[in-house]
């Protein structure tokens, strides 16, 4: 496979084999390419991603190491699905971390990073007048993943990127079946409050982001 290719997350060039798979199904699982209870075997992915089945073996062990993926017995490994206290967990973790890396990142972010962010958050503004639910979830996770690195703190940042592998399927699902049109942005309020470097009114934004994400998913898959 093309080691120079890069993930969606923009990952740099000439990544170990085993790296590039790895980031390859982990975009798949985190945007819904792959669906909550959906199997996923070494075979299929060795074909569908190119690679030998070492590099495939890795990926997954590490993917279910993270929650993304799940063993349910007689060799099958699927993504899984969120129950409602999986949800709820979620949401309380998310809470408790993502305000304080706003808030963080309220006190570090230059004009520079509040002109990406703006760029971002325009270009997921198209993506949802355009009804485009794989371009908003790549922008949407961009603009988060941008913002929790301007708050130089590792720790955290990584913590929330594993909560967002575990529920970015079934937001896919959601998006999917109710379109782009009523989902939850609060991102001009942080980018209003970065640009004033008013880190209570980030922190604010993120806990109404975040409130609105989850609380969205959760109704949409208790009408199940």
């Amino acid at each position: 496979m093309n080691l120079q290719a890069k993930t969606q997350g923009g990952s740099p060039a000439r990544l170990p084999a085993h790296e590039v798979v790895y980031r390859a199904l982990r975009d798949r699982i985190l945007f819904g390419e792959l669906a909550p209870g959906q199997a996923v075997t070494i075979q299929g992915l060795t074909s569908e991603l190119q690679a030998g089945m070492t590099p495939v073996r890795e990926a997954i062990r590490r993917l279910m190491a993270e929650g993304a993926l799940e063993f349910m017995g007689n060799r099958r490994v699927v993504v899984p699905s969120l129950s409602a206290e999986d949800i709820d967990q979620l949401f309380l973790v998310r809470l408790a971390v993502e305000p304080e890396l706003a808030r963080r990142a309220c006190a570090r972010a230059t004009t520079e990073d509040q002109a990406a962010l703006a760029a971002i958050d325009d270009d997921l503004d198209r993506a949802i007048s355009r009804g485009d639910v794989q371009g908003y979830l790549v922008e949407n996770h961009r603009f988060h993943t941008y913002l929790n690195s301007i708050a130089q703190a590792p720790i955290l940042s990584d913590l929330v990127a594993g909560l967002w592998l575990r529920f970015g399927p079934s937001l896919r699902v959601v998006t999917g079946r109710f379109g782009t049109q009523t989902l939850p942005d609060r991102h001009k309020e942080l980018l209003q409050a970065l640009i004033a470097q008013d880190a209570d009114a980030a922190a604010a934004a993120m806990v109404g982001d975040v409130k609105q994400g989850m609380m969205f998913i959760r109704q949409a898959l208790s009408a199940d």
